[in-house]
């Protein structure tokens, strides 16, 4: 079986961020924040978070809030839940949360909560339970999980609950690994996994391992790298990860690698990008792989940066 390239790995994450004319940096230039978070997770992940230049960070960060206290996606951009729980992971990373006004962002997220306990991505109100989760992981982080409606919330994920155990974006929505992970996620940080039917759910998550040992996001779909972390997340919450083969999973991710340039992509032979190495890295960390740092497969942080929030000073 091949092994995780790390250097190069650490090489191609730091090229994404200095060359601003790729391709890549361009058409994520709207969405930097999101790839500062997978960029720099992922980096600390294989050990390699002091590549980077920590106050060129923060002070980039830190330009892209708004008055109303939320985050965009790079400087002059809108505020959005989405942008906001990654400038919140980052700062997390870095041990840098004291640079924020806390009250302030708690109180731009609080104010995206709906009656029903859903909550809208930004001003412009689309609802999503990725929101839900957005909402829910970000205030357990900065410790105000206590200013939402923590009740509503999870009566409104329950309403998201299909008959096939998973979830969906709204009530009646498809199910899929990606809102799962946001609902399971949601639940677990809220303490309420007992309305999850674990076994129902368990199985429709393994059911979602293909041939080639990779997993996909819903049935008759092709595999994809980011599902290693969206489905095993999943499947390690509710306490049913032993019903995948991990093994050709792992070999799965490793064959999206590419070895001479670094970066892992969706399939094997596909392009690269940041999204799919962050996710492949975490899902190899969820699966134990050697030399990684192990993450939160609920607050998708490593678990030394969880600890330090919850149990330092």
């Amino acid at each position: 079986m091949a092994e995780l390239a790390v250097d190069k790995h650490v090489k191609y994450i730091l090229s994404v961020e200095k060359n601003k004319d790729s391709f890549e940096s361009v058409v994520m230039d709207h969405l930097r924040m999101n790839g500062a978070y997978w960029g720099l997770t992922a980096l600390d992940l294989l050990g390699k978070l002091d590549s980077v230049n920590v106050d060129e960070v923060i002070s980039w960060i830190l330009k892209c809030q708004h008055e109303s206290g939320g985050f965009s996606g790079n400087i002059g951009h809108d505020p959005h839940i989405l942008y906001t729980l990654s400038a919140v992971q980052v700062l997390a990373l870095f041990n840098k949360l004291d640079v924020l006004d806390i009250d302030k962002v708690a109180t731009y997220i609080t104010g995206l909560q709906n009656e029903d306990g859903s909550f809208s991505g930004d001003m412009w109100g689309e609802v999503d339970t990725r929101f839900s989760y957005i909402a829910i992981c970000c205030l357990s982080i900065l410790c105000c999980l206590d200013k939402i409606n923590v009740e509503k919330a999870v009566s409104y994920i329950l309403s998201c609950k299909n008959l096939d155990g998973g979830f969906g974006c709204t009530p009646g929505g498809e199910s899929h690994a990606g809102q799962i992970f946001c609902c399971v996620g949601a639940l677990a940080l809220t303490g309420s996994l007992h309305y999850v039917d674990k076994d129902l759910l368990g199985w429709w998550l393994c059911e979602r391992q293909v041939k080639s040992g990779g997993l996909n996001g819903r049935p008759e779909k092709l595999p994809d790298v980011c599902y290693s972390w969206w489905v095993l997340s999943s499947l390690i919450m509710i306490d049913r990860v032993h019903w995948i083969d991990k093994e050709k999973l792992v070999k799965f991710i490793l064959d999206c690698q590419d070895v001479e340039n670094g970066g892992i992509s969706d399939r094997p032979d596909d392009a690269v990008d940041v999204y799919h190495t962050y996710f492949g890295v975490a899902g190899l960390s969820l699966l134990n792989y050697p030399g990684l740092k192990a993450i939160d497969p609920a607050y998708a942080l490593p678990v030394d940066v969880v600890n330090r929030i919850f149990f330092s000073g």
